[in-house]
């Protein structure tokens, strides 16, 4: 489970920001807010790229508040897929391992749907195969919280529809609290389990 506990910031001369939340295992939670309300710095902040100015953020009961951003028990997905296109499928996905252990790269990349592109240049895939391949990475990262940076904006229409109802089986299966910040309605109806607003600086429960 991922909490933050009265978690403030402000960039200087800017809007106070207050957040307070809970995202449980197995469930994806939503952030929804019109753009600059501050999505990308909740992002920031349970990342570790900005330090809060108080607060506390716990995930699984641990306090990682001080913690830098290589230590954090967390994956992060963007809304552009963050491939090497001139290396493999399985070689990028290999980079979210600490140690080699090419075992592990093809029973990751079965489980998001491409068995058989290991071999394949990433520059040669689609945007949507592109996601699912930087998805296989967090699977072998094997953390227990996951952002997701406007994961499915570049997708077409049913390549978003299969990634999101992915991103959501793999949730329940592997029990990681899941953040999900989008602008789009149809994404937090089809796979979001709660759903916090964030609107003047401050979150609440919609």
């Amino acid at each position: 489970m991922l909490v933050l506990e009265d978690v403030t910031f402000a960039y200087s001369g800017g809007m106070q920001y207050r957040f307070s939340m809970t995202a449980g295992a197995g469930v994806v939670t939503a952030i929804r807010g019109q753009s600059g309300a501050g999505k990308s710095t909740l992002l920031d902040l349970i990342a570790g790229f900005l330090a809060p100015t108080s607060g506390t953020i716990r995930i699984d009961g641990q306090n990682v508040t001080t913690l830098p951003p290589e230590l954090r028990p967390i994956s992060i997905l963007f809304q552009s897929e963050t491939l090497f296109d001139h290396l493999s499928a399985g070689r990028n996905v290999a980079l979210g391992l600490p140690r080699p252990d090419p075992t592990r790269i093809p029973a990751s990349l079965a489980e998001v749907g491409l068995p058989d592109i290991g071999a394949q240049r990433a520059g040669t895939l689609s945007g949507g195969q592109k996601q699912r391949v930087a998805l296989a990475r967090t699977l072998l990262r094997n953390r227990p919280v996951l952002l997701l940076d406007e994961p499915f904006s570049a997708l077409d229409d049913e390549t978003r529809a299969t990634t999101r109802t992915l991103v959501r089986d793999l949730t329940l299966k592997h029990k990681w609290a899941t953040l999900l910040v989008t602008h789009h309605a149809d994404d937090i109806a089809a796979i979001a389990d709660r759903v916090y607003v964030l609107e003047s600086g401050a979150l609440r429960a919609a």
